[in-house]
């Protein structure tokens, strides 16, 4: 890794809690009621043709990797990666329980999938999360592990309630 994305390893107490990140069938009751609050509260900030999350059926693609993340039996977050092609891939359906929420899971999700992209010897990774208001803290926490604004990629379009980033690996 690179000394200008150093402090992106740095963890806070809160990160080093007991957490098992798996790759996930999406099978469970729970992970899919989680996926269903993502896309509800996809809809109270963006209008329908701006949504561009995962539904469960989109997630078990074969170019999609989805991971859950958890706790003992209690689920904590989840989030996933869909290849684009070999050498790029996007992060899609990042979602942290409301019961966790500030507890470091959406950062330690994050840096479980870095470390899969550079796995898969991924050259980028990009993603597409909402421009409103709501969406502030995961913009704060793209940036902090190195993603900036970018264009569109992929299929996407330039949209008022999308913003766009990417990070080199």
């Amino acid at each position: 890794m690179s000394e200008t994305h150093s402090s992106v390893v740095r963890e806070t107490a809160a990160e080093q809690m007991h957490m098992d990140i798996r790759v996930d069938d999406l099978s469970n009751p729970e992970v899919i009621q989680l996926l269903r609050e993502h896309l509800q509260s996809m809809t109270l900030h963006s209008p329908p043709e701006s949504i561009h999350a995962l539904d469960v059926e989109a997630l078990r693609q074969p170019d999609v990797t989805f991971w859950s993340a958890w706790q003992d039996s209690e689920l904590m977050g989840c989030g996933a990666i869909k290849e684009l092609d070999p050498r790029h891939g996007e992060i899609k359906s990042m979602r942290t329980a409301s019961s966790h929420r500030g507890k470091g899971v959406a950062a330690r999700l994050m840096q479980h999938m870095l470390e899969e992209a550079r796995r898969r010897c991924y050259e980028r990774l990009s993603l597409e999360t909402g421009s409103m208001k709501a969406f502030a803290p995961a913009h704060r926490l793209y940036a902090r592990f190195g993603f900036r604004m970018c264009g569109p990629f992929a299929d996407y379009v330039e949209d008022p309630y999308n913003v766009f980033m990417t990070r080199e690996l």
